[in-house]
């Protein structure tokens, strides 16, 4: 395992971590923006569990691949699906915010299958 694999890794689960937290307590920026966004608030506790279950998997799959493999994905899938969120409410400006969180995911993904 490479260092920068496992640097890259903390860091994504960290950020996707983070991003999960604040909506699973309702950070107040983050209910304007999801409001903004048109996401129904019934969805708010669902889509903050699947972030940090994704950053869980990432950590888990630094000792087992298998299960940082498919977190990863479902990581990436998400944060492409809130930018075709932002896109449909059309938040143009705020497209980059998805993709900084998807960024290292994609990252971690990759460096775990160069080594």
């Amino acid at each position: 395992m490479h260092i920068a694999h496992v640097v890259v890794t903390l860091l994504a689960a960290l950020m996707a971590g983070f991003s999960g937290t604040v909506l699973l307590m309702r950070a107040e920026w983050i209910v304007k923006a999801l409001t903004d966004y048109s996401v129904p608030s019934s969805w708010w506790t669902l889509l903050g569990l699947a972030k940090t279950a994704g950053a869980v998997g990432l950590v888990a799959g630094l000792f087992v691949p298998v299960i940082g493999v498919p977190a990863g994905i479902g990581l990436v899938v998400y944060f492409l699906g809130a930018v075709v969120t932002v896109a449909r409410a059309r938040r143009y400006s705020h497209i980059p915010f998805p993709l900084v969180y998807a960024a290292p995911v994609v990252g971690a993904l990759v460096l775990g299958h160069a080594g």
